[in-house]
C-alpha cells in the first residue's frame, strides 16, 4: 500500500477520475503538448492584432482614430475574457476541457476571419475604382458585422486559453517532488520562449504574409495550425494531471462583501478570537486590523457549531476574510500599472500607421508595416537576458538581493514608458515637418515619406524593455502578495490591466477626437495622420503616464516590505503559481 502511495500524485487524479500515477502521467510530454496549444494561441492572436489596423483602415477604410479603437477593444477584450475563462475553469469546467473548448472556439474564429477577408463581397471595393468615386468606400454595416463577429470569437477562444493554459502546464508537475519541482522552472521557462518565438513568428513570417501574399493566407495558416494543435493536445488526454479546484475565488470574494454587507449594523466583538475560523490552523491566515468593516462577515451570529451547516453567504472565516483583505491592497499597485498598456496600445496602433507612411525599404526588400513590432519583441528578449545574466548576479555581488524588487521593476516600466511616448513626440514632429517639405502629391495616403521607418525603433524598444520590467514584476507582486488560495484570482486580475489598458486607450482617443476635431472633424487624430497633430497625442499620453507614475510611487510608499523569510517563500511560490502568467 504504502509503495502504491509513493507513486501517486496526492492532489491530482487522472482521466479516470482514479489518482493519478506519476510514472505514467505528467512531465515534460504533456507539458510540450500544452504548449504546442500556447504557441498557436501567441501565433494567432498578435499575428492578427499587430497588422489588423492596416487592414481596418487600407482595406475597410474605417477613419485612423475608429481603426485603432476596434484594435484596442479586439486586444482588451481578449484579456477581460480571461476572468470568464478562469471563472468557469475554476466553477464548473476545469482546465482540461477550458483549454479545449476555448482552443476550438479560436479556431472556428480564425477561419471566419479568413474567409472575411478572402471574399471580396465582404470588403468595399478599392478607392477609385468606381467610376467618378473621388473617396474611398467606407465599408458597410454587414461588411464590419462580419468582421467584428469574427474578431470576437477569436477573443473569446484567447479568453479561454489565456486563463488555464499554463496553469493546466503546471499541473503536470508535483510541487511537493524535489525532481518535478525542479522541473516545473524549466516549464517556464520553456512557456516563455515558446511564447517568444510565436511573436517572432506573428511579427515576422505572418505579417509578411498579409501583405505580399493575402490576409486570407495567414490566418488559414493560424487556423489549420490551431486545428492541428487541438488535435495534439486531444491526444494527451490519457497522460494528463488533473487537479481539482477549491471553487471560485470571484465567489469567495463575493461571499465575503455579501455576509459583511447583511451584518453592517453588528458590533465588533471584544476580541478578534470570537471571530468565526473554521481553516486548519496550518493554512489559517492570522486576523488584522486593516478593513475592520469586512470583519463583520465572520460574526458567528448564526453559527450553531456545526461546521456543516454554515452558509458562506452568511458567515465566512477569518481566513477568508483576510484573503480579502490581502486583495483589496493589490487594488492601489493595479490602478496605476494601467497606464502602462495604453501605451503599449499604440505600438499596434498608430505607430504602426505612421510606418505605412514611411520609407520601409531595405534594398530591394520593403518591411512590412506591422513587422516593426519586431523591435519590440526584440526588446523583451534583450532586456529579460541582460536583467538575468548581468543585472541580477551584479546585485547579488554587490548588495546581496536578488535583482530589484517587484515595485523597483514596475516602476522603471512606467518610467521606460514615459521615454517612449516622448520618443514618439519627437519622431511624430520630424516626421510631420517632412511630409509638409515633401508637398501635397508625397502627403497622400499610402505615399511613402522621404524618412526612414527607423526612426521609430526607439518608441517600439522603449516600450518593449518596459514590457519585459514591468510584466515580470506585475507577476511577481500580484502572486506574492495575494493569499495561496486566490493565485488564481490574483493573476486575472493582473490581465485585467491589460484588457483595461487597451480600453482606456480607445477611450482617450475618442475623447481627444472629439475634442481637437473641430468643425473640419480632423484635429489631432486626423483621418490621414500626415494632416493631423499625433505628436500632440503622444505628449498627451507622456503627462499622464507621469502623472500615473508619481501616483504609482506614492501607492508604492505604504506597501510594506517582504521580510527575508517571505521573500524566499514567494520566490517558490512565484515559480509555483504562474498558473496564467503570460499572455
Amino acid at each position: 500500500m504504502d509503495g502504491k502511495m509513493s507513486w501517486s500524485v496526492a492532489d491530482a487524479v487522472d482521466y479516470k477520475a482514479s489518482p493519478a500515477d506519476r510514472t505514467t502521467t505528467g512531465g515534460w510530454i504533456p507539458a510540450l503538448l500544452i504548449l504546442v496549444i500556447e504557441i498557436c494561441e501567441r501565433l494567432s492572436t498578435l499575428g492578427i492584432g499587430v497588422n489588423l489596423v492596416t487592414y481596418l483602415s487600407g482595406t475597410m477604410h474605417l477613419p485612423s482614430a475608429e481603426s485603432a479603437n476596434v484594435v484596442s477593444d479586439f486586444m482588451g477584450t481578449s484579456f477581460l475574457l480571461c476572468l470568464l475563462g478562469g471563472f468557469l475553469a475554476d466553477s464548473y469546467l476545469g482546465r482540461y476541457l477550458t483549454v479545449a473548448i476555448f482552443s476550438v472556439v479560436q479556431a472556428f474564429g480564425t477561419g471566419m476571419l479568413t474567409v472575411v477577408t478572402k471574399l471580396p463581397q465582404l470588403r468595399p471595393p478599392p478607392c477609385g475604382s468606381s467610376s467618378g468615386a473621388s473617396k474611398c468606400q467606407r465599408a458597410n454595416g454587414f461588411q464590419i458585422g462580419l468582421l467584428y463577429l469574427s474578431l470576437y470569437l477569436i477573443a473569446m477562444g484567447t479568453g479561454g486559453l489565456k486563463s488555464s493554459v499554463s496553469g493546466f502546464g503546471t499541473d503536470q508537475f508535483d510541487e511537493k517532488d524535489e525532481k518535478e519541482k525542479s522541473q516545473m522552472a524549466y516549464f517556464f521557462n520553456r512557456f516563455f520562449f515558446f511564447i517568444s518565438t510565436g511573436s517572432l513568428l506573428a511579427v515576422t513570417v505572418l505579417v509578411y504574409i498579409q501583405d505580399e501574399v493575402g490576409r486570407s493566407w495567414s490566418y488559414g495558416i493560424c487556423c489549420i495550425s490551431m486545428l492541428l494543435a487541438v488535435v495534439l493536445f486531444l491526444s494527451g488526454t490519457r497522460r494528463y494531471r488533473y487537479k481539482k479546484s477549491s471553487g471560485s475565488p470571484i465567489v469567495h470574494i463575493l461571499q465575503v462583501l455579501v455576509a459583511a454587507f447583511r451584518k453592517r449594523q453588528l458590533k465588533y466583538p471584544a476580541n478578534p478570537a470570537f471571530l468565526f475560523e473554521d481553516f486548519p490552523e496550518a493554512s489559517r491566515i492570522q486576523h488584522t486590523d486593516q478593513f475592520r468593516f469586512l470583519d463583520k462577515a465572520a460574526i458567528g451570529e448564526e453559527f450553531h457549531g456545526e461546521t456543516s451547516t454554515v452558509n458562506p453567504w452568511r458567515l465566512c472565516s477569518v481566513t477568508r476574510v483576510e484573503e480579502v483583505k490581502m486583495m483589496i491592497q493589490l487594488l492601489p499597485v493595479w490602478a496605476t500599472t494601467i497606464m502602462f498598456w495604453t501605451t503599449y496600445a499604440q505600438m499596434m496602433t498608430f505607430s504602426v500607421e505612421q510606418a505605412t507612411t514611411m520609407d520601409r525599404s531595405v534594398g530591394s526588400f520593403k518591411i512590412p508595416a506591422g513587422s516593426l513590432n519586431v523591435f519590440f519583441v526584440s526588446a523583451i528578449l534583450i532586456t529579460l537576458a541582460i536583467y538575468d545574466r548581468v543585472i541580477m548576479p551584479a546585485m547579488k555581488k554587490w548588495k546581496g538581493k536578488q535583482g530589484f524588487t517587484n515595485l523597483q521593476r514596475i516602476g522603471l516600466g512606467l518610467t521606460l514608458s514615459i521615454m517612449a511616448m516622448a520618443s514618439a513626440a519627437l519622431t511624430e514632429v520630424k516626421r510631420l515637418s517632412v511630409a509638409r517639405e515633401a508637398g501635397k502629391a508625397a502627403a497622400l495616403r499610402g505615399a511613402a515619406l522621404p524618412i526612414s521607418v527607423f526612426t521609430l525603433v526607439p518608441q517600439f524598444f522603449l516600450v518593449g524593455s518596459g514590457e519585459a520590467l514591468i510584466y515580470t514584476g506585475q507577476l511577481d507582486f500580484f502572486i506574492t502578495r495575494s493569499p495561496k488560495g486566490m493565485k488564481t484570482m490574483s493573476t486575472g486580475l493582473f490581465l485585467t490591466t491589460l484588457s483595461l489598458g487597451f480600453f482606456l486607450s480607445s477611450f482617450i482617443v475618442s475623447i481627444v477626437k472629439s475634442g481637437t476635431g473641430g468643425k473640419s472633424g480632423q484635429g489631432w487624430l486626423a483621418d490621414n495622420i500626415n494632416h493631423g497633430r499625433l505628436d500632440y497625442f503622444y505628449g498627451l499620453l507622456a503627462a499622464l503616464s507621469t502623472l500615473n507614475l508619481a501616483a504609482f510611487l506614492y501607492c508604492a510608499t505604504w506597501i510594506k516590505p517582504e521580510n527575508a523569510g517571505d521573500g524566499l517563500e514567494m520566490e517558490s511560490a512565484t515559480k509555483s503559481s504562474s498558473a496564467e502568467d503570460k499572455c
